[in-house]
């Protein structure tokens, strides 16, 4: 018997993330989680996913353009993604943002792409949710500019410090599987903030939780997470179900698609 609901705001549900989608969405169902947030994140992705999200009740998306795709975006492109932002099953703009691990060489391009998402954001009242890769201070400087616009800063890494900045301008923080791993300082961002400043993630198929780390992820391990978050606030699993789900519906519109 299911006894609790959880929603994972952040995965990856293709073809190419998992062998048996149908599995995948039964196994989270029975782990009490549902509704779930397919990010889709390039071309590709967004047509499969838009599909898949029109066939399963409790699927959503998010939809945009990541920074690692910024070479690869054509004009059609924002006129194709634009077309989908009123989709009962669109709850959001993502997962885009800045990434500067791999090269910096593109940054004003991605700056642009970025800019040019969270207009989109802005005009049609969405929230986003943001990747930030060694670019936490451009990211910050950016949002700034979209004052009405929040979101959901995906698998937040950063400070306390930097994520009272984000929080401060009605942004959530991601917490996903690195919250579990031993050597993450994750654990004093969740001591500093109350519940209502989260949302429960998996970015499936990556970044499985111990003690599954380096196995396939899935929306189905959202418990595990929880419970690491329950365990370092010294509450019930039951409490961080409630308000993290409660928060989570107050930023993403779900009953658009019901």
């Amino acid at each position: 018997m299911i006894i609790s609901m959880f929603i994972d705001t952040h995965c990856h549900v293709t073809k190419e993330d998992t062998s048996d989608i149908n599995l995948y969405l039964q196994k989270s169902r029975e782990n009490g989680v549902s509704p779930i947030i397919v990010s889709a994140c390039d071309l590709s992705s967004i047509k499969e996913d838009i599909l898949l999200a029109e066939k399963e009740a409790d699927v959503f998306l998010t939809i945009g353009f990541h920074p690692e795709v910024v070479d690869q975006i054509k004009e059609d492109d924002f006129v194709y993604l634009e077309s989908l932002l009123l989709h009962p099953k669109v709850v959001g703009i993502g997962e885009i943002g800045l990434d500067y691990h791999y090269t910096k060489e593109n940054k004003d391009a991605q700056k642009q792409l970025f800019m040019r998402q969270m207009k989109l954001a802005e005009k049609y009242h969405l929230p986003v949710v943001i990747h930030s890769r060694d670019a936490i201070q451009d990211t910050y400087d950016i949002i700034c500019e979209f004052p009405t616009v929040i979101g959901d800063l995906h698998c937040y890494s950063g400070s306390v410090e930097m994520a009272q900045r984000f929080i401060e301008r009605g942004y959530r923080l991601g917490i996903g599987g690195v919250v579990t791993f031993k050597n993450s300082k994750l654990y004093q961002v969740i001591e500093a903030f109350p519940l209502d400043s989260f949302l429960l993630e998996t970015d499936s198929p990556y970044l499985s939780p111990e003690p599954f780390r380096g196995m396939e992820n899935g929306s189905y391990r959202i418990p595990v997470i929880a419970k690491r978050i329950a365990d370092i606030k010294g509450i019930s699993l039951q409490e961080v179900e409630r308000i993290i789900y409660e928060n989570t519906c107050l930023l993403f519109d779900f009953k658009k698609g019901l």
